[in-house]
């Protein structure tokens, strides 16, 4: 095996792992979407149509070695489907709030995880960094404008109804309202 074999190969092996995350994400998202709150589309990234054509690029390369050349194409077939297929369809993943947690730009996040909450008001977007409580981890979710309001409330809401709670996190002094932690 050359190194070019065994490059496409192990870059093969990455997608594929890439890949089963976006298809579990997409089958989670399928789950939860009846409990949706507050939720939204990503919008597309700068470079989606460069992936797109990327991904028929990649389409004519594993046909052309498979039916062409009679050679293997695992690792073009993994970044073909990554990129036709995949990153596409979970662009459709609702980011945003459901009954059992908040769905953040990369993972889902349960509201019994959450630690802690701040918000990033810059000059473009506003955006919600949420702190896990239980793998250290700050998550982000940027807000569209006209969402802001009604998420600060659903979030106030959660937090009032002792869904999202904050003792236990820091030095806890008692003695203040965790709603105004929104």
């Amino acid at each position: 095996m050359n190194v070019l074999t065994g490059s496409l190969l192990l870059l093969g092996f990455g997608f594929l792992v890439a890949n089963v995350k976006l298809a579990a994400d997409y089958i989670r998202f399928r789950r939860l979407r009846r409990g949706a709150l507050l939720i939204w589309r990503t919008p597309k990234p700068p470079y989606y149509t460069f992936g797109l054509g990327l991904g028929v690029t990649l389409g004519l390369l594993v046909f052309a070695k498979l039916f062409l050349l009679h050679r293997q194409a695992f690792g073009e077939s993994m970044m073909f489907l990554y990129y036709t297929y995949f990153f596409p369809m979970s662009l459709t993943i609702g980011r945003g709030f459901y009954e059992d947690g908040i769905w953040a730009e990369t993972t889902f996040i349960p509201y019994h995880e959450v630690g802690g909450i701040s918000w990033r008001e810059g000059e473009r977007q506003v955006t919600l960094v949420v702190i896990s409580r239980l793998r250290n981890l700050a998550r982000r979710l940027i807000v569209p404008g006209d969402k802001y309001g009604a998420a600060r409330r659903l979030l106030r809401d959660k937090i009032g109804e002792h869904v999202i709670h904050f003792t236990g996190t820091g030095l806890d002094l008692g003695g203040h309202d965790e709603r105004d932690e929104v």
